[in-house]
């Protein structure tokens, strides 16, 4: 009797943990669904009732409901999409950006030089758009100094200094060639040649006084003698100092 009543309770207890393993499992199961559900949600849709545009129950910031369906909304279109002076409003999923205008205009609503409110300075509305003005053509003198040459840029233009000028104080010059001191002829000549060119000077005073020698002329004769003896004696002076130099050094 002990063993049956032990053997209800035993069975009786192994039911019970069977159910509650089997409520466990289904709910499991159905927050299982319910996060695949959520989940599965359109991206514009916080919250849903199937994965499908037009299962919406509410939608993200950015958007706006119409029959179940989040649709875009154009901040642009709105007070939303203010945006800074100089940039204009472009509008995203979801959202918006400020960007900035073309270089050519003042104030835009759009991108692009055909969107401007204003052509910039250095800009004219040509046709439908703000494009640059070629002030190197469009002007006589761009640049009033007479050695400048005129360049045009984007929306401006600039003097540049012919080529062989430099500018100084806003002044186009003209560069100035590195100056050299011009050497005389026997500037940088040396000693040693210096004595060449004595002997050399002497050897024809003495060829031309013997020629006139030569012929009996005795003014040509004697003037011929006096300076072969000069020669010899500035030679014999020469070689006695360099003997009495050398003698002396030697001791």
């Amino acid at each position: 009797m002990v063993f049956w009543s032990k053997f209800i309770v035993s069975s009786s207890g192994q039911m019970g943990m069977k159910s509650l393993h089997r409520n466990l499992l289904q709910g499991v199961c159905l927050w299982s669904l319910l996060a695949v559900q959520v989940s599965s949600c359109p991206d514009s849709c916080s919250l849903c009732s199937g994965p499908e545009n037009d299962q919406c129950e509410e939608c993200r910031a950015g958007w706006t409901l119409h029959n179940k369906i989040c649709v875009d909304i154009d901040e642009c279109g709105t007070q939303l999409g203010n945006c800074p002076p100089n940039s204009y409003c472009f509008n995203t999923e979801g959202s918006f950006e400020c960007r900035g205008c073309d270089v050519a205009c003042v104030g835009c609503m759009g991108s692009g030089p055909a969107r401007c409110r204003k052509c910039a300075s250095g800009y004219r509305l040509t046709g439908s758009k703000c494009l640059d003005i070629d002030e190197c053509s469009d002007r006589v003198l761009a640049c009033h100094g007479l050695d400048e040459i005129c360049t045009n840029t984007e929306g401006s233009f600039r003097c540049d200094c012919a080529e062989g000028f430099i500018r100084m104080d806003s002044v186009c010059v003209k560069k100035q060639l590195p100056h050299f001191e011009e050497k005389g002829l026997f500037e940088d000549i040396q000693d040693d040649e210096v004595e060449i060119l004595k002997q050399m000077f002497f050897g024809v005073v003495l060829c031309a006084l013997a020629t006139l020698a030569a012929k009996g002329d005795l003014v040509y004769t004697s003037v011929f003698m006096g300076a072969l003896a000069a020669m010899a004696g500035y030679w014999l002076s020469d070689r006695g100092d360099r003997l009495l130099d050398s003698f002396v050094k030697g001791r």
